[in-house]
């Protein structure tokens, strides 16, 4: 796997799972794990991506984001070509450890969304009395 990198324990039972001192993910059967990515300042979500066991591994030794691109099929150093790297400076994990927050500042331009946003969260569901669900935008895109 990944060299250097900072080792996973392996899963104990409920109680050491949810009470326990050690960090032991539960990966989904594609050996995936969530990773919700927030702004450390302000809270705001960017994104939400996964993380192999080795995508974890590297951001745990290096600080900085990698996730594992599933449309791609490969890991994936966030920011690597569009300048946004994500510095990582915290890691929550919830009570079962099969989701991941990730508290972090991005360098570049600050955006995390290809469509040119900081989030990727850019629009709001409405639900109206009648008729469909719409979308709302709450973001536009970042001027080039």
């Amino acid at each position: 796997m990944c060299e250097n990198c900072v080792s996973l324990s392996p899963r104990g039972d409920k109680h050491a799972v949810e009470e326990g001192a050690l960090l032991t993910p539960k990966f989904d059967a594609s050996e995936l794990i969530t990773a919700v990515a927030v702004d450390a300042q302000d809270g705001q979500i960017l994104m939400v991506a996964h993380m192999n066991q080795e995508a974890l591994e590297k951001t745990l030794a290096t600080g900085e984001a990698w996730y594992w691109s599933r449309s791609r099929g490969e890991l994936w150093h966030k920011g690597d070509t569009s300048g946004q790297i994500q510095t990582v400076h915290d890691i929550l994990v919830d009570c079962d450890q099969d989701c991941l927050i990730l508290k972090v500042t991005v360098a570049g331009d600050g955006g995390c969304c290809h469509t040119g946003r900081r989030s990727c969260f850019y629009r709001r569901v409405e639900t109206p009395a009648k008729g469909p669900a719409a979308l709302v935008f709450i973001e536009q895109p970042r001027s080039s």
